[in-house]
């Protein structure tokens, strides 16, 4: 989990260059990461390793997800924003998560 989230936090702070809160984007990052692997819903025999390979395949969703939470920061739940001419809409977050497939289990 470590390496992941250190390579996504790593492209991202190179990304974001204005005020970039280090903190707030490394909160963003750990619940994005937790938030698919809830999504994942890996086995309790699931491995560690298997886990962190698993997780690899879903850096861009993690990656996007924590990008698309720091970017609502001060702006959490509003549906519209007008300022000056300029108009802002957001893609609906829950898009990121449906490409994140469960695991299914037989019993």
């Amino acid at each position: 989990m470590d390496e992941l989230l250190k390579e996504i936090l790593e492209d991202l702070q190179k990304e974001i260059t204005d005020d970039l809160n280090a903190d707030i984007l490394t909160s963003k990052l750990k619940n994005a990461y937790m938030e698919v692997m809830d999504a994942r819903n890996y086995p309790d025999d699931y491995q560690e390793a298997a886990v962190e390979k698993d997780m690899k395949r879903y850096y861009s969703i993690i990656r996007n997800l924590a990008l698309y939470d720091y970017n609502q920061v001060g702006a959490e739940g509003q549906t519209s924003h007008s300022e000056n001419g300029t108009s802002r809409t957001w893609r609906d977050r829950s898009e990121y998560l449906k490409r994140v497939t469960p695991i299914a289990t037989c019993v």
